[in-house]
């Protein structure tokens, strides 16, 4: 079993532990060791499908407006949550990679792999959520069959992220591709950053009239 594999075994389970309470505030129990790659792969998917229940849950159009800012303050800080692990896998992958010599000709891509497999995990959510609506007994068979055609597209994407990611590690090993980390450097979350929260003399341009 390669890394992938094993990614898309663990992605499946941390999806599948969630939905035995389907319940966003119930405790996460992480069966991985602390500190190892297995365990930051639980808990980011684990951090995935809570968000998407949270997501949910904020466009109910009865939701109370005190209620939807306290949830989109969660959501936020749920992104902040995932950015950072995501950050924190690609380390791995630096330092697993760290020590190859990219051949001269070696290539870039447009993304870390750490962000390739953020994707990958969403994936296993949406795959998750799109069965469930398969499953259901109370839609139109029009509806029904625009779920069943949805699930073969997202399968299909499993696969072929699956080989993709597992073909970009491969070219890491042997140095044809060049192994780079670009942190997101997230402003709005930032004190230091967002003159909103670092300048309190600041009137909010949703009120600025000037």
């Amino acid at each position: 079993m390669n890394f992938v594999e094993l990614s898309n075994r663990i992605f499946n389970q941390a999806v599948a532990d969630y939905h035995v309470t389907d319940y966003v505030d119930a405790p996460i129990h992480n069966p991985y060791s602390v500190g190892t790659i297995e365990n930051d792969l639980y808990q980011k998917c684990w951090i995935d499908v809570v968000q998407w229940h949270l997501e949910d849950i904020i466009r109910d159009p009865q939701i109370d407006p005190v209620e939807a800012l306290a949830l989109k303050r969660r959501i936020d800080a749920s992104n902040q949550e995932r950015t950072d692990l995501v950050e924190r896998i690609d380390s791995y992958f630096w330092e697993k990679y760290r020590q190859v010599t990219p051949s001269k000709d070696a290539k870039l891509n447009t993304e870390s792999p750490a962000w390739a497999m953020d994707r990958l995990s969403i994936l296993h959510v949406k795959l998750w959520h799109m069965q469930e609506q398969v499953q259901r007994t109370d839609v139109s068979a029009e509806q029904h069959q625009k779920c069943v055609d949805k699930l073969s597209v997202l399968k299909e994407q499993l696969s072929d992220m699956t080989t993709s990611i597992s073909q970009l590690l491969a070219d890491y090993e042997a140095g044809v591709r060049v192994m780079k980390v670009y942190r997101q450097m997230k402003m709005y979350n930032d004190p230091s950053l967002n003159p909103i929260l670092y300048n309190k003399n600041n009137q909010s341009p949703i009120t600025n009239n000037k």
